[in-house]
């Protein structure tokens, strides 16, 4: 993805590393979101200087999922997100694949980076509950194969010029399917980027994808996961970028000096150690962190604005 005119530098550059939010941006304890006030907490973090809004898909609740908050269909909030957003990107973390016809995926992936003018990156993965897959009639074990087909497809459609590849031949075609396609056409295709792996090998990540992202680790374990990605990327698509990018949860503590503590997928710390934290996964290969502040007890436009003040001028200057 390249930036041009209001839009800001894209999320994902070598040797550099920027910061972004995941939506919807709740705090500890809350568990319904006021998406009124998620579009214009997402028009802060955009003016603010964040580089990037992520938005799940979760299809379905249940009381055995661990995540109980209701999130919109992602469609509908990106097309929201795109209208009340100029110059931040705005990246899919991730649409489930696996549960949607690649063809419905494209069009409403060309139809977000048209509204928001090219800021969208699509992020694509796989799910992994087996009652979910149940519920779409979809078996678990042909997951990996199911994901394979689909990113073939959406990646012909979203591509310039778009092709789309047929399920079957229409009946009563002797010399080939007609050829559909895709409107609105893009200045650019789509970036596509693999959350988690659908079942791939690292290096047909790196063949296919923009770049691969992946839930925070202790840190010499997502050393490790880099020096792997980089050696991938070396096999499938040598000298070329391909961005590795982080999920990480946050609980900004009040003290600056709070020292960085584990929390699950993340940390509990001040100012300070975060600036530390993300300093260390930087020069060790992460080239974005998106944050998820359901952690924190304090309101979330605040730890925004602290984050904003503090932290990003050292990761976003120039």
């Amino acid at each position: 993805m390249t930036s041009s005119g209001n839009v800001a530098p894209a999320p994902f550059a070598p040797d550099r590393l920027s910061v972004g939010l995941t939506l919807p941006l709740l705090g500890a304890g809350r568990i319904v979101a006021d998406f009124g006030e998620q579009l214009s907490l997402a028009a802060h973090a955009d003016a603010l200087g964040f580089r990037a809004l992520w938005v799940r898909d979760v299809p379905l609740n249940s009381a055995a999922y661990p995540d109980p908050v209701g999130h919109l269909d992602p469609w509908v909030f990106l097309g929201a997100l795109a209208a009340r957003t100029g110059r931040i990107a705005l990246v899919s973390g991730a649409i489930v694949l696996t549960l949607r016809h690649p063809l419905h995926v494209a069009k409403a992936a060309v139809s977000v980076a048209a509204l928001s003018q090219g800021r969208f990156i699509l992020g694509l993965g796989s799910g992994d509950r087996p009652a979910e897959y149940a519920a779409f009639g979809q078996d678990t074990a042909a997951r990996r194969d199911l994901y394979l087909r689909h990113w073939q497809t959406v990646a012909a459609a979203v591509a310039r010029p778009s092709r789309v590849v047929p399920d079957l031949a229409a009946e009563g075609e002797a010399d080939g399917a007609e050829a559909f396609f895709l409107l609105p056409e893009l200045a650019q295709p789509i970036p596509l980027l693999a959350v988690g792996s659908g079942g791939q090998s690292v290096d047909w990540i790196a063949r296919h994808a923009i770049g691969w992202m992946t839930y925070h680790r202790e840190p010499a374990v997502q050393r490790e996961r880099y020096r792997m990605w980089r050696a991938a990327v070396e096999r499938a698509a040598p000298g070329q970028f391909r961005a590795f990018g982080v999920a990480m949860q946050l609980d900004l503590a009040d003290d600056p000096g709070a020292p960085p503590t584990a929390i699950p997928l993340g940390y509990r710390t001040g100012r300070r150690g975060l600036a530390a934290v993300l300093a260390g996964m930087r020069d060790s290969g992460t080239h974005h962190v998106t944050l998820n502040l359901g952690s924190s007890p304090r309101a979330p436009r605040e730890v925004m604005e602290e984050i904003a003040a503090e932290i990003l001028p050292a990761f976003h200057a120039g």
